[in-house]
């Protein structure tokens, strides 16, 4: 066979974001061993050559470095192709964690974050504002939007993977489902915009991330190598 594949794996330079230190001093996590699992295609299927469909999602993840001390910005993440619609969109914001020995870089801050809107294009969503003020512990629609994506994305009917408390304080994330479009973006480019506004300025050193799940369909054919996207 000669089809080859390539897989990058991107190490960061310093291990701060992966562990946590409280003294100083000095450590390095080496890493061992990678393994790559993938399921086998019947042989014979392979031995014709026949391009095969292959249906999968690409996560996307985006990073707004640095947002300005305001109450409101817009971010003009990406444009997709319409080969890549966005069928999840999830965000976080973290303030002073990178590269910080004494902070869990795997936490999010809600950043008194008072509202959220994710745009494809003139399409909305969330189509309602959420009124949020997390402070307050009016965060219950968050809640709800990341537990009906566990059900839906990963098909857990049971109880969420974190609760209200863990979520509150450990991992608080936008999670849109925009997954029901409208035809028109089904024929173009479409422009994935996030506006969002807080109760105060966003503090300083705050991050913004914007994880992008899409769905992909390729054609494959196992002798030859080639994959050609789905037109």
């Amino acid at each position: 066979m000669n089809a080859k594949h390539e897989l990058v794996l991107t190490r960061s330079n310093t291990d701060h974001n992966a562990i946590i230190q409280s003294e100083q001093g000095g450590y390095k996590m080496t890493l061992g061993k990678v393994e790559w699992l993938i399921p086998y295609v019947l042989l014979n299927l392979v031995k014709t050559d026949k391009a095969l469909t292959l249906t999968f999602r690409t996560w996307s993840l985006n990073e707004y470095p640095k947002l300005p001390p305001t109450l409101k910005h817009i971010w003009t993440v990406k444009t997709s192709s319409h080969l890549e619609r966005p069928r999840y969109v999830i965000l976080g914001f973290q303030t002073n964690r990178q590269n910080k020995r004494d902070r869990k870089a795997s936490h999010s801050d809600h950043v008194a974050l008072r509202d959220i809107k994710l745009y494809l294009n003139s399409q909305c969503y969330p189509y309602g504002n959420l009124n949020l003020d997390i402070t307050n512990n009016q965060f219950a629609l968050l809640y709800d939007m990341y537990c009906r994506f566990q059900a839906v994305y990963y098909g857990r009917d049971e109880e969420p993977l974190l609760s209200k408390t863990e979520f509150l304080n450990d991992a608080l994330l936008v999670v849109i489902d925009c997954s029901k479009q409208n035809e028109l973006l089904k024929t173009g480019p479409v422009d994935v915009r996030v506006e969002f506004e807080s109760h105060a300025n966003f503090p300083a050193e705050t991050t913004a991330y914007c994880l992008i799940i899409h769905d992909r369909v390729v054609y494959y054919s196992p002798l030859s190598g080639d994959v050609n996207k789905r037109v």
